[in-house]
């Protein structure tokens, strides 16, 4: 039996936990190494009381090659440790979470979300939803016992698996979910294109529009991994969904990143849409009262006037929970909260025409383009006029890669004593935000917010003006000024 200490373990395999659970290379997420990040999460499940032995845990991942291997290095990890492991195949993060939190068990998703395929990771959740950043400590300070014989000196595994359940559940009843909650046939005069790529909710959107009556047309598929991320669309994809929209006279085009927790969104003419204001326009049609978002996100969300409140938090899921979870311990009902990503979170159920969507609280990518639709339906408006309804104020986003989470740091704490070159191109401060990154309004009211990524070796920069064309301007301006840095 080999003692494995993970603070340790994080530090000599590369493979750390960021806003998202543990990611890393691909070749570092060995099987030693994923097996003792599993035992590390269910020890620290049982030790706080919140499972006890011989509970099953659900297991899921996304299209990344390395993910079927994790997969089952998990799993063993599950049975070794004393619980049934259950495999619910290649189904979207929401998916297997709303799986589990039906059944009061936990479950793991293997998955690097919009990352290139060279890396990937684990996402980990308890009974409740999704690990906060307590249970990341108690996790990260745990010893675990590795049973001596079980993978190589390379890390690999040595011994068989094969998996105590397999279900297609997970993926069925999360179908269920959004078909039994709109109105049947809501989207029977609508022309829906699915950009499939390598998501894996692209089977989940086509059934779900399907299933409510939308012409659905199938558009991009890939057998190989596309990285896509909605905060910083491939300028590939921009021009993918405009064509498309005109070839096909669409309504909109709708998407995920890889493990289906992010949304991408068009309108009728192809042109993407900001996953921060289609949040807004998701949160009034399911009738929120309070919403909970990172202070990166867009404020029109204030501007708008729909809610009765608004919370800003840090960037990342565990931020969005932690705040929605004060507000149900307050007693308050019709809690939601998105990210500049897309993803959509619903901390309480939601009630309308007498059916109800049960709370959900982790990202979504399905409720979104269904919400958006349905919100455009009521308003007999095209999504495009839909958004013009909006307080008119702009982001745009960008990131630069191999950009190391130390470097950064260190450029950003600059910060604090020289604007530089920001104050140079946009003007004198008016106040700065140091909630997450630097987030600086100028007397002009335009925002830049920089920040490290907290899943991937990037620096991410944030920008809000009040045209589209000044904010890209903006971006182009502060990604030169970046450039510089490294």
């Amino acid at each position: 039996m080999e003692a494995v200490n993970i603070t340790k373990l994080m530090c000599y395999s590369g493979v750390k936990f960021g806003t998202s659970g543990a990611r890393g290379l691909v070749e570092h997420m060995t099987d030693r190494v994923c097996f003792a990040y599993t035992l590390a999460f269910l020890n620290h499940l049982e030790d706080t009381g919140l499972i006890t032995q011989g509970m099953k845990v659900a297991v899921a991942g996304d299209y990344r090659p390395s993910s079927p291997r994790i997969m089952k290095a998990v799993g063993l990890a599950i049975e070794k440790a004393g619980f049934k492991p259950v495999n619910c195949g290649f189904v979207p993060t929401p998916a297997v979470a709303a799986y589990a939190i039906k059944r009061g068990i936990p479950c793991i998703m293997v998955t690097g979300s919009h990352i290139p395929d060279d890396r990937n990771g684990i996402k980990f959740y308890k009974p409740q939803g999704e690990i906060l950043k307590d249970d990341e400590q108690g996790m990260c300070s745990r010893r675990v016992d590795i049973e001596a014989g079980l993978f190589d000196e390379q890390g690999q595994m040595l011994v068989d698996f094969a998996w105590t359940e397999e279900t297609h559940e997970a993926y069925k009843e999360f179908v269920r979910r959004y078909i039994s909650f709109f109105p049947h046939g809501c989207l029977k005069d609508k022309r829906i294109g699915v950009y499939e790529h390598s998501s894996v909710a692209r089977d989940v959107l086509k059934d779900v529009m399907q299933g409510l009556g939308a012409e659905v047309i199938a558009l991009g598929y890939s057998d190989k991994f596309i990285p896509v991320d909605t905060e910083a669309v491939r300028d590939e994809d921009v021009q993918l969904a405009k064509s498309w929209a005109a070839e096909h006279k669409l309504d909109c085009i709708v998407s995920a990143d890889g493990d289906g927790d992010r949304p991408l969104v068009s309108d009728e003419n192809g042109i993407w849409l900001r996953g921060d204001v289609i949040g807004i326009i998701t949160a009034h049609y399911l009738g929120a009262e309070h919403v909970v978002t990172p202070v990166s996100c867009n404020s029109a969300v204030e501007k708008s006037g729909y809610f009765k409140s608004v919370r800003r938090t840090r960037i990342g899921s565990p931020f969005v929970i932690e705040v929605m979870n004060e507000w149900i311990d307050k007693g308050s009902q019709n809690i939601v909260g998105y990210e500049a990503n897309g993803g959509f979170l619903t901390a309480t159920s939601i009630e309308q025409n007498d059916k109800i969507l049960t709370a959900l609280p982790t990202r979504d990518a399905v409720v979104v383009p269904l919400a958006l639709l349905m919100a455009s339906i009521q308003a007999e408006q095209s999504i495009s006029e839909l958004m013009l309804t909006l307080p008119q104020r702009f982001t745009a986003s960008g990131r630069l890669k191999d950009f190391p989470t130390e470097l950064s740091q260190q450029k950003l704490k600059g910060l604090q004593q020289d604007m530089g070159w920001l104050s140079n191109a946009f003007g004198e401060v008016k106040n700065v935000n140091e909630t997450d990154g630097f987030r600086i309004t100028f007397v002009s009211e335009e925002v830049v917010h920089l920040r490290p990524s907290g899943n991937a070796p990037e620096l991410r920069c944030y920008v809000e003006a009040d045209s589209e064309s000044r904010a890209e301007d903006m971006l182009a301006l502060c990604l030169s000024g970046l450039e510089a840095w490294k």
